[in-house]
């Protein structure tokens, strides 16, 4: 079987992560909607790309998020058949951007038994606190006296990753390959840290996506970082109005529905802040932006901001990014990743 999965129909509903990915890789609980699809589904073929795909393909919606329990009902309503007859109730939908932390505990859950079928564990002891038994710790992980409490959620620690001395961890709980959790960093779930990426401070419920740094103290909750962002020391963001009312975020050409009580920061791609940064409460931050000043950011940062008011030059953004990858172990950009920030970036200037 083939599997068309088409971002089409969400647009630009997921600003800013989808400047730079199709809708099918956004991490939403331990894995991106991508990889829920090739564990549960090992024999289909899935074709992210229009042109790629044939007469034969099942189109299906790439923000429509697959489980044990609703994939078959997926699948069947994409055939036609009798999609009348399908409910459709139980399937999460990512339709904003806000959705990855407000589903991230459950689809967590979701994911830890997926992974913890398909992984191998590590056999090492380590001398570490634990509470509760749904911990998985992958082959390659090392942990120095931590403390994790799985009583109110899984926690699963990925293939050479690395959980420093009193760092304590509430589930549920996402460690990806070769990242970090430094020394005293206090997490509460559901929070997921891609591969690569490094924590500490205090953090929840939120997900980091690849390769990114909240190194050190600060506040982060009910938010959203993209892949390659760094947050300066003493970063922090606010994620309830002193009113309590609704969190609306200014995300451009979209509707107002609200994302609720609680909603932090949401930050594209390539993005950083400076030291002590102050983040209002529901502030969108788009792709390659660099944020520094004395001011508090606007709550609204398009794409290529430069400080709170300039504009980021494409050519130094791209030698900047080049730079860092490269630093980090990584390589540079690929053409279809320019290809990318410079589609984002013309739709600044025009």
């Amino acid at each position: 079987m083939n599997i068309f999965l088409d971002d089409s129909y969400i647009g630009n509903q997921l600003w800013p992560f989808t400047n730079t990915r199709h809708v099918a890789q956004i991490r939403i609980g331990m894995l991106t909607i991508l990889e829920k699809w090739a564990y549960l589904k090992p024999d289909i073929h899935i074709v992210l790309e229009a042109d790629k795909a044939t007469s034969d393909c099942l189109s299906i919606p790439a923000h429509w998020i697959p489980s044990e329990k609703n994939i078959n009902q997926i699948i069947e309503f994409a055939q036609k058949d009798s999609a009348d007859k399908i409910d459709l109730t139980g399937i999460n939908k990512l339709e904003f951007p806000w959705h990855i932390f407000q589903l991230n505990d459950e689809e967590s859950r979701n994911d830890f038994a997926l992974l913890s079928k398909h992984k191998k564990q590590t056999t090492e002891t380590f001398n570490i606190k634990t509470y509760g038994t749904d911990i998985f710790i992958e082959e390659g992980a090392t942990l120095f006296d931590c403390s994790i409490n799985a009583t109110s959620g899984p926690v699963f620690i990925g293939k050479n990753a690395r959980i420093l001395e009193g760092a304590l961890i509430r589930g549920p709980f996402f460690l990806g390959e070769n990242a970090v959790v430094k020394m005293g960093a206090k997490i509460y779930g559901a929070t997921s840290v891609g591969e690569g990426s490094i924590v500490g401070g205090e953090i929840k419920n939120s997900v980091i996506f690849n390769n990114s740094n909240k190194a050190h103290d600060g506040y982060l909750g009910d938010s959203v970082i993209g892949a390659w962002c760094n947050l300066g020391a003493g970063t922090s963001n606010s994620n309830v109005k002193n009113t309590f009312s609704n969190v609306h975020f200014p995300i451009p050409n979209q509707t107002t529905e609200s994302a609720g009580i609680k909603a932090g920061l949401l930050m594209g791609d390539y993005s950083k802040a400076a030291i002590n940064t102050s983040f209002y409460t529901g502030t969108a931050v788009g792709t390659c932006c660099n944020i520094f000043g004395h001011e508090i950011p606007k709550t609204y940062l398009p794409d290529f901001s430069w400080g709170n008011n300039d504009h980021y030059d494409l050519n130094k953004a791209i030698s900047h990014i080049n730079q860092w990858r490269i630093n980090s172990g990584s390589i540079g950009l690929n053409p279809k990743e320019i290809n990318d920030l410079t589609i984002a970036y013309k739709k600044t200037t025009t």
